[in-house]
Parts: C-alpha cells; structure tokens; sequence
C-alpha cells in the first residue's frame, strides 16, 4: 500500500536586515550622477554573506527545537572559493556535525530554486538560508538599486512539527539569454540593455505563475498575497503591472526595492518573510522570481502562523536602519576606496590547527560552566575561578543570551576598517563577563547599563582567510 508523504512546508523563517542605509542621493551629491531616491542596505565593514546568514538563521532557530538534516547557502558572492562557505554558518550555529552543510552559489536564481527544492521535500529538514551582498560600479545603477540582506527558513514535513505555511505547488521556466553576467573575480556585474529581456522575463513570469498556481489549484482565482521579485528592475515593474492589470492589484505585496533595494539572491526570501509577518492564517501567498528564468511558488498559511512570528520583523528592522552612512564610508568598505589605516601592525592569518581545537568557542560561542558553583568562564576554562574545580565544566551557550556593558573604552588607534573602536566589558544575564569589540554602535551614544546582543562577525581578513568571531551591539529587541 502506498502512503501519501504528510504535507511539507514553512516550519520556521527569518530575515536579517543589517543597521546601515546608504540614502542614493547622497551618491548624487558625490558625483553628480547616479543615486536616485530612496534608500538601500548596506552590510557593515565587518559583515559579509556567511555573517548575515548566520544572523537570518539564529532569527529562524529561535523557539523552535527542530533540528535540521541539511543547511543550504545560496549567494552571489560567496566569501571563499573551493571552501564550503556554509559550514561555517554550520558552525555559528553549533548544529551536529551530522547535518550537511552544502552552497548554492553563481546567480541569484539560487535562493528561490533552494527554497522551492527545501519547501518541497518530505523526506528531510531543511535549513534554506540565501544571503547576499550586491556591489557595483560606482555611479552606476546597479550600485544605487542593490541591497544587502539574508533570509532563512526550516522546511520539511508536518510530521517534524507545525507548519506556518503549507507548499501548494511551483512552476519553473528556464531559458538561455544574456541579461546579467559577472567574470569571477570582478566585483560589479555587467548588464545588457534592460530593454532586450524586458519581454523575454514577462512571457515566461505569467507562465511560470500561471502554471504554479494551477498546480496548487487555485486557478483564475488567484493569491491572496504576490510577491514578484528580481533584480531586473524593469521587468519586475511591467510583470507587477500586468498582474495588477490581470484583476491581482491590490494584492501584489510592496515592493522593498525603495528602502531596501534588490537584494540578489536573498530578494524572494526576504520578501517573502515580510509577507509573513502581516498575512493571516489561511490565506495564500505566491512568490514569481525572475532570474534567467522565472520561478514561481505557492503556499497556504496555517493556524500557527501567528504564534510563529519572529522578532524582529522585517518591517520593524527597516524602521531601525540608520541612515546616517556616508558614501566615503560605503565605497571604503565596499573596497572601492582605498584609506590611510591606523598606523598598526596589520592582522596576522588565522592559523587553521587552533581554529579548529576552538571551533564551539570561536564559531559557537560556547563558553564553560562549573557544575558545583555555577560560575560561567568566557572564554572556557578548565579550571574554576570560583572554587578552583579541575575539569569539572559543561558547555553553555552564550550567543542568544542577553548582556549589559559593565564599562567601555574608545580607542581611536587600533586597528579598524572603520575606526574608531568600542571596545566594552559586558556582563551576561545569569553570570559570565566578557571583553568584546561592539558593532553597529555610535561611539558618542554608548553608556554605561545599555542592554547588548551577541552577533556574528567578520574581524578582519588576512592572507585570504576570513578571521570570524562574536562582537556585541545594541539589543535589537
């Protein structure tokens, strides 16, 4: 006898925004060209696709006990080459060494061909996390139009927990034509003229949307909720008006490319995630990607979506965004201006051997508790400070545990691709004292007493060899 496999959908989601916009008119006022209206995100000097996927999937994990069989990246621009980037968001995550932890990396059709791939599958947990970093040439549109961000949902069955949303159906078209394109190791892609696929994207968008809806057996009655993503900017907008045109205005969701700004192959996901947070149980949400190639899926959420909300939403993560970012800044992390650095020693390489004796405390952020006393060590130690027990500890998570700065110090000379530096001692809640650099922090506002969060970094790059460890910043929630 043959079972039907139990529905499989959403169980968990997140995204993750980082704290800096970049407002396009101040690209205007630099070169008197380019830019435009609105705003878009921009990664900090010290984060990058695996620090933004790490934060997406904390987002995710959190509240939920489900333990994934797989963990998926989809990017554009992948930290390494010919290394796994996703093992090292594996790591941050302190997941068994049994769960697979494989990239999906090249265009950014990756993100929502992973997650359609997770959304459907019954017989694995996946962890889909698409995380991206949009840079291009200065001037140019693509510069002034992209956005940083990441996203990550648990997919698998309803026999691994609740699901939020139910998968309905999807439909794929694919063709070979030549829009986009970026030669490895160049840092801004090349476009073709925007008009040439403006007409091949809409014919195989309405196809592709058609055929998934029919599939999830909706018809001509159409979604409750559109989502249409995608990094050609004209042909999203004629797709989104001939869909409106179609009788689905009023129900293709807003378009985060003014705030946001196309976010690559993280654009469906994040997109998606925002949908989420307002929609209610019951009701259906499309999401059309057009890529080389169009995609489209189908889902239904459920009586559970409600409680499952994350925080912080997507909306609430906009609002927050500091606009206060000057272009030097932005062309100065993004390598395109090549500052004076504090007159230090630059960084020595991280050395593989010590980094992986220490990997649950440098990516895991695993300190030691004492059994007998209850005293937490950061980083790990052997032997107590309280009572001098010898080898007595077990492991105890700090990345998710809030924290408060006992005191601070701004250094002005250390070295820093964005000086100066706040370092703090901050004390966690339930015991534990650490010394840390923070981030996303206005040094003439930190005090004394403010409430922190641990978050995953980037420190520094040396030799080719990314060094990652846990900064604080302040507490988004």
């Amino acid at each position: 006898m043959t079972v039907d496999p139990a529905p499989t959908g959403i169980l968990a989601y997140g995204a993750y925004l980082p704290h800096y916009r970049l407002e396009r008119s101040r690209i205007t006022e630099a070169l008197g060209s380019g830019g435009g209206r609105g705003t878009r995100s921009v990664a900090s000097y010290d984060e990058d696709v695996n620090s933004m996927g790490v934060e997406a999937a904390r987002v995710a994990l959190r509240g939920t006990d489900i333990v994934p069989d797989v963990l998926t990246l989809a990017t554009t621009d992948p930290p390494y080459l010919d290394k796994t980037n996703a093992t090292t968001i594996h790591a941050a995550l302190d997941l068994d060494p049994g769960v697979m932890a494989t990239d999906a990396v090249g265009g950014p059709r990756s993100g929502l061909a992973q997650f359609i791939l997770a959304a459907a599958s019954p017989w694995w947990t996946t962890l889909s996390v698409a995380s991206d970093i949009r840079t291009g040439r200065p001037g140019s549109a693509e510069e002034a139009l992209g956005g940083d961000a990441a996203a990550a949902f648990l997919c698998g069955s309803d026999a691994s927990g609740d699901l939020l949303a139910r998968y309905l159906g999807s439909a794929s078209v694919s063709r070979e034509f030549l829009d986009r394109w970026r030669e490895p190791g160049n840092h801004y892609s090349r476009v073709w003229e925007e008009r040439f696929a403006e007409g091949i994207y809409t014919e195989m968008a309405l196809t592709a949307l058609e055929r998934a809806l029919a599939k999830a057996g909706l018809g001509t009655e159409g979604p409750d909720h559109l989502v249409v993503s995608g990094i050609h900017a004209r042909a999203r907008r004629t797709v989104t008006r001939r869909l409106a045109a179609s009788g689905l205005e009023g129900r293709i969701a807003d378009d985060l490319a003014g705030v946001v700004g196309s976010m690559g192959a993280a654009d469906a996901g994040v997109s998606l995630a925002a949908v989420l947070d307002r929609a209610n149980p019951g009701e259906t949400i499309a999401v059309l990607s057009l890529s080389d190639g169009a995609d489209a899926i189908v889902l239904r959420t459920t009586d559970h979506l409600t409680a499952g909300r994350p925080a912080p939403s997507v909306a609430d993560q906009i609002e927050s965004g500091d606009t206060g970012l000057d272009y030097a800044k932005f062309l100065t992390w993004r390598g395109f201006l090549d500052r004076e650095p504090p007159r230090r020693p630059d960084p020595d390489r991280p050395a593989g051997p010590p980094s992986h004796r220490s990997e649950h405390w440098k990516f895991g952020f695993i300190g030691s508790r004492d059994r007998s006393t209850g005293a937490i060590h950061l980083p790990p130690q052997r032997v107590s400070m309280d009572g001098g027990a010898v080898d007595d500890m077990e492991p105890v998570p700090m990345a998710d545990v809030g924290a408060t700065i006992a005191t601070f110090t701004v250094d002005r000379l250390a070295y820093s691709m964005s000086p100066p530096v706040v370092a703090a001692v901050i004390d966690f809640d339930g015991g534990g004292r650490f010394q840390c650099e923070m981030t996303d922090v206005d040094p003439d506002r930190v005090a004394i007493g403010d409430r922190v969060e641990m978050t995953f970094r980037r420190l520094f790059t040396a030799d080719g060899v990314h060094n990652y460890f846990w900064k604080a910043r302040p507490a988004r929630s």
